[in-house]
């Protein structure tokens, strides 16, 4: 206790960005370090990959979704509907299981904190943006949110520090993001467009170290789900009703509604689940790298029903990010400089 007792006097002193994120944890009990860190893997093993892999599906599938969505829903009314329905369906599923529900006033500020870092923030810009660019383009910026994680979580957290080898990952990464943006595009307004879905996935690259903090809760993963999304649409109902209305429900194919509630149950409330599980074990860095692989599905969904097309420098980039990807989780550089 008195080592717990001094790491919360030391956090009540600091004015840092890391006592930001402490002091909205859950427990006093979180900010000891050991209770954050303790099984974290640097390498994944082959079930959590499986799991990165499905992750990557649904949140590739989320691109194609929104795209269809934007052909008659404002983008806050979507980024409203998708975390609004996703929380009834978690909910539910909790009721189902008989799951305890969380009760207490600094759980759910942990709730609305991981759901603005996580939700609303890159949901809105992420949809705002795609409805400027393409989606296989937003899905392929959004790629850059572990290069982001590299740096929020080489400041913040002891047991995922930057070495060298993820510091070239991070400088060759982003060297593919500069390639793959077309900066005459300044003058055709698609480069704020651009910028707001790095935007988008820098708050990700937050968020991930944030939600490190849930692990010592024990919390299910589907309870820390369904609070995030609950926080997240507590926090869109009134900027989404007072910024665009009501008018365009009236309007709303079925064929948008259906990506809606595919957005909603599949590309949110499963992968959420998913998300939570694999932050416990494999950490803020691995978690991130499933947005290396979602550009494949979004692409590929893109390509078949939405006709779009890529250009060569887009390409190119995404295996740039792909090889500091790579140098992030240096098992494969590991092996070539083995003796």
């Amino acid at each position: 206790m008195d080592l717990i007792q001094r790491d919360e006097e030391k956090a009540q002193r600091s004015w840092s960005i890391e006592a930001f994120f402490t002091r909205i944890s859950v427990t006093p009990v979180n900010i000891n370090e050991k209770n954050m860190s303790g099984t974290i893997n640097s390498s994944m093993n082959r079930r959590q990959w499986a799991t990165l892999i499905a992750l990557s599906v649904l949140w590739g599938g989320s691109f194609f979704f929104v795209e269809i969505a934007l052909e008659t829903l404002p983008p806050l009314t979507i980024v409203m509907l998708r975390v609004g329905l996703a929380s009834a369906a978690l909910w539910l599923v909790a009721l189902a299981l008989k799951l305890p529900l969380p009760n207490s006033a600094p759980i759910w500020l942990t709730f609305l904190t991981m759901g603005l870092l996580n939700n609303v923030l890159p949901f809105s810009l992420i949809v705002w943006g795609q409805s400027h660019i393409s989606s296989g383009l937003a899905a392929i910026l959004n790629a850059t949110a572990p290069l982001f994680g590299v740096i929020v979580a080489g400041i913040l957290l002891r047991d995922e520090a930057a070495t060298p080898l993820k510091v070239t990952g991070v400088v060759v990464g982003f060297a593919g993001v500069i390639v793959m943006m077309d900066l005459s595009s300044i003058a055709t307004g698609s480069l704020l467009a651009q910028l707001a879905i790095l935007a988008a996935a820098l708050s990700y690259a937050c968020a991930s170290v944030y939600g490190r903090r849930f692990k010592a809760t024990g919390l299910n993963p589907i309870l820390i789900a369904a609070g995030q999304v609950t926080g997240s649409t507590l926090i869109l109902i009134p900027i989404a009703l007072w910024v665009d209305g009501t008018d365009h429900y009236a309007l709303t194919p079925s064929k948008v509604w259906a990506a809606i509630i595919s957005l909603a149950v599949l590309s949110t409330a499963t992968a959420y689940i998913f998300y939570f599980k694999l932050l416990a074990s494999a950490g803020a860095t691995n978690i991130l790298l499933v947005t290396l692989l979602v550009p494949v599905s979004a692409i590929l969904l893109g390509w078949l029903f939405l006709q779009e097309s890529l250009q060569t420098p887009h390409f190119i980039g995404m295996a740039m990010i792909a090889l500091g990807l790579s140098s992030i989780d240096g098992r494969l550089w590991r092996k070539v400089t083995k003796p």
